[in-house]
């Protein structure tokens, strides 16, 4: 591939900056630190786009090294980086210039190539994003056709990333992290290979049309002939040959997010072994009233060890919370203090998951429901007992219906709960009133309240 830095300057000079941040309190109270440090004499190059608006690089070469520095100066119509690695203890750095904000993706693209603002292909142990999130921008296309845009995407095994404190404003897909399988590269075939440790966070995510986030891969095989998802096998369908799994992601964390204005789901993974998904703020999902594509934070198919913990998720169209993970192995799952509040379609909390999956669901606020305030389905093999305990359920049903004890915990298809008892009891109140919660102050206990210790509590900072 080409090299297209057309205008590259390297710098030796020990460069640095500080910024002042405002803090900034979203609604799960955590405010926005600045970006840690990077080595100040670390190599250091500035690349600019061409005279087209783009800037491609195929590092296949070596020219930039681990610990390398490469500060993007500009307004980018696109950038494409492929085999670009750095190390465990020295990753590259790609970042806006000093004292600039750069602006990269193409709000005018409705079609064709160059469909993805930012791309990694074939890269590793990379750490990208700005000073603060204001000074790193993805501006994706606003055009009818953007739901075929893409505005950070990882592919063909990048892992070992670091994104943390962009702006990612419209487009079709906020970010996006998998690798589909390839016929004659075993690699790409579970359980061949993993993609490893990838955190996002301090991430503002807009108005996309798609998912905010798309990580790891959703389907659960993948036919090598047809370059075709398959979500079931049909009757006598056994994998093998060319029929395989993608290959999962291994330690994957998601936290100090901001999510708002989702045409689809707003944080969605998948296929995941050891996932972390903390302080995130989501809010108005499933703009485009899709019923598959309407989980405000989904915990998706092969996802194995999941920590889902002090989210905020509200204000959306469809399932404030989706459970499709795998209990294989013995995976046990566990979903505490996360406040669940404000929905206008479908239910609250759903489980569907897999081989038996044990979720322990504690001190958890689901408040104002359409539907029922969590619902644990069997139907594919989620059959074991899920430990429900200490949780506030709060006006459930909004959308209509009676509300009657299931309208708190609803089993069906062999879906079991085991409930907590004496002070692990969980709470359930027809009303926000017999609740005794402050509406305005994350549904926080007001004096007297009834929820005593049940429930979502927010964090100091």
């Amino acid at each position: 591939m080409l090299l297209l830095a057309l205008t590259l300057i390297l710098t030796f000079s020990n460069c640095s900056k500080t910024s002042s941040i405002e803090e900034v309190r979203d609604e799960t109270g955590t405010p926005e630190n600045p970006a840690p440090p990077v080595d100040p004499n670390a190599k250091q190059y500035t690349l600019v786009p061409d005279k087209e608006g783009r800037l491609v690089i195929d590092n296949k070469d070596g020219l930039y090294q681990p610990g390398d520095i490469l500060n993007l100066k500009g307004t980018f119509y696109a950038v494409i980086f492929y085999n670009l690695s750095g190390s465990a203890s020295k990753p590259i750095v790609v970042r806006n210039a000093p004292g600039t904000v750069v602006k990269i993706g193409n709000p005018a693209w409705d079609g064709g190539s160059w469909s993805t603002a930012l791309s990694f292909v074939n890269s590793h142990h990379i750490k990208v994003g700005g000073s603060t999130a204001a000074e790193f921008v993805i501006n994706g296309s606003t055009k009818a056709s953007r739901n075929a845009y893409f505005n950070l995407s990882l592919s063909a095994h990048s892992d070992n990333f670091d994104i943390g404190f962009i702006t990612i404003i419209n487009g079709g897909t906020g970010i996006w992290a998998k690798t589909d399988p390839v016929k004659n590269d075993a690699s790409t075939h579970y359980p061949n290979s993993y993609m490893e440790n990838l955190s996002i966070h301090d991430v503002s995510v807009t108005g996309t049309y798609n998912e905010a986030m798309y990580i790891g891969h959703t389907a659960t095989y993948w036919n090598l002939s047809t370059n075709q998802s398959v979500y079931e096998l049909a009757p006598g369908q056994v994998p093998g040959g060319d029929l395989v799994q993608p290959i999962k992601w291994r330690k994957v964390k998601i936290y100090n997010n901001k999510v708002k204005d989702i045409g689809a789901d707003g944080i969605q993974t998948a296929a995941i072994d050891q996932l972390e998904v903390s302080n995130n703020d989501v809010t108005n999902w499933g703009l485009q009233h899709n019923p598959s594509h309407s989980g405000g934070l989904l915990i998706g198919g092969r996802v194995t060890a999941s920590n889902v913990h002090d989210n905020v998720i509200h204000d959306g169209w469809g399932d404030l919370c989706q459970f499709f993970g795998s209990g294989e192995t013995g995976a046990q799952h566990t979903i505490t203090n996360n406040l669940f509040r404000d929905n206008t379609a479908n239910d609250g909390v759903t489980f569907r998951g897999t081989d038996d999956a044990v979720i322990k669901f504690t001190n958890n606020t689901v408040a104002r429901p359409f539907g029922v305030a969590l619902r644990i389905n069997g139907l594919l093999g989620q059959k074991a007992r899920q430990l429900i305990s200490a949780n506030a359920f709060i006006q459930p049903r909004t959308g209509g219906g009676v509300v009657d004890d299931r309208a708190y915990i609803y089993t069906e298809n062999g879906g079991q709960v085991t409930e907590g008892t004496g002070t692990s009891i969980n709470t359930k109140f027809p009303t926000i009133a017999a609740a005794g919660v402050d509406v305005n102050n994350y549904f926080q206990p007001l004096p007297g309240s009834a929820l005593l210790s049940t429930g979502f509590r927010l964090k100091a900072f």
